[in-house]
């Protein structure tokens, strides 16, 4: 039989339409978030318990510390997710200069823990202004790359005053001597500034620099510091299992020992003391440990989703700030996810980053809800997705108001 003309096009998969739906990405972006921030308390419950108990507490002390401080970011989320995208452009200029100061006051009146000057205090609270310099960098850079993106492909405004800015928050960052977060911010700038379409030439350039200036200034020149022994006992021959290498071969152990299916929840031998930071650095090789190879793919599946939905906003909204701000975002949280279990796994040196969401810490989770938040603001303004919300919120209302009418008929 002759074809016409006009050719017959195949029929659309369900699930292919469903996934091409207008609000997959705010669905997967609020699924993700929730599924990671419930396996992180579960988890902090679980690899704390032994030590918290050890050092005369209650066996719920740190899971009840890191339940306060979820309970804090989510409504912190509700209102990031809802804070319509204008204001996040008013708020940019001002955030960063927030973050400026609060990362200076760190220089001078911040208290040292683990080695590194990164904590401020005021009374009751304690927190990491470097965590809120992440948000604020993010917001600022796709603030300041999404109004010049006509011209960046200029190196004078390429640079100007995008790089200068990002240079000062992570040259105070190394001030108080956090490599690991320095290079996380590292790689959220990279992050805004490719998507903003910077030239890859002075991309590699910076990076380069960075490269030299920080390698040799912060870890050949380190004064009474071990990150240069720390990447020797990573990449060499030769390990010393009672140094530098104890806690890697420690989250090697727990991982091992994990097998298929784990030892069960709470079954971990390595939280018995012998995993320094297991509850939060390490907390990986525990997932590995008591969940085997299922929970931690898990996790790392639950993080590809997570920047898979985040890419899905960038490609989709046509706002230049909300790509470029998106953008640092994802390169911050899954970036940081990818690095902190390298460093479990051995295949990058410690470093000392946390895995965002699961890990205990109070600013790190706050921060990283509200930069999440964020993202599903911006989800909930890609084109039809604010019509279909809405449109599915009326068809709840409608079902609500009818079981309601027939439950007063009966």
């Amino acid at each position: 039989m002759a074809t016409t003309g006009t050719s017959r096009s195949a029929p659309e998969r369900s699930w292919l339409g469903q996934w091409n739906s207008n609000v997959s990405s705010y669905y997967l972006l609020v699924g993700t978030t929730g599924l990671l921030t419930v396996i992180g308390l579960i988890m902090v419950l679980s690899s704390s318990t032994v030590t918290s108990i050890a050092d005369g507490g209650s066996p719920y002390t740190a899971f009840l510390v890191q339940a306060q401080y979820a309970l804090i970011g989510l409504p912190v989320l509700l209102v990031a997710a809802h804070l319509p995208v204008r204001w996040y452009k008013r708020l940019a200029l001002p955030g960063l200069a927030a973050a400026v100061v609060l990362l200076v006051a760190v220089i001078f009146m911040g208290e040292i823990t683990n080695g590194q000057q990164n904590w401020l205090s005021f009374g009751p609270v304690r927190f990491q202004p470097s965590e809120l310099a992440k948000l604020a960098l993010a917001i600022w850079l796709g603030t300041v790359l999404g109004r010049k993106q006509p011209l960046l492909g200029r190196w004078s405004h390429a640079i100007m005053p995008a790089a200068p800015g990002a240079v000062v928050v992570i040259g105070l960052v190394l001030g108080g001597g956090d490599l690991g977060t320095a290079l996380v911010i590292g790689l959220l700038v990279a992050g805004a500034f490719f998507v903003a379409g910077v030239p890859l030439s002075l991309l590699g350039l910076g990076t380069t620099i960075a490269a030299v200036v920080i390698g040799y200034v912060f870890i050949v020149q380190q004064d009474g510091g071990d990150r240069l022994q720390r990447i020797i006992a990573t990449y060499g021959a030769e390990c010393d299992a009672a140094s530098e290498c104890y806690q890697s071969l420690h989250g090697l152990f727990g991982l091992g020992t994990g097998g298929l299916f784990g030892v069960g929840l709470g079954g971990s031998r390595e939280k018995w003391s012998y995993l320094p930071e297991a509850h939060n650095d390490f907390i990986f090789a525990v997932i590995g440990e008591e969940l085997g190879l299922f929970g931690t793919v898990l996790v790392l599946t639950l993080f590809a989703v997570l920047g898979l939905a985040m890419s899905r906003v960038i490609q989709r909204h046509t706002d230049p700030f909300v790509k470029v701000a998106t953008a640092a975002v994802a390169c911050w949280i899954v970036g940081q996810a990818f690095v902190n279990i390298g460093v479990v796994i051995g295949v990058l040196p410690v470093i000392g980053v946390p895995l965002p969401l699961v890990s205990a810490g109070g600013s790190a989770l706050i921060t990283t809800m509200a930069a999440l938040g964020m993202v599903i603001s911006f989800a909930r303004t890609e084109p039809g997705a604010a019509k279909a919300l809405a449109a599915r919120g009326s068809v709840v209302r409608k079902s609500l108001a009818v079981l309601g009418g027939a439950v007063r008929r009966r």
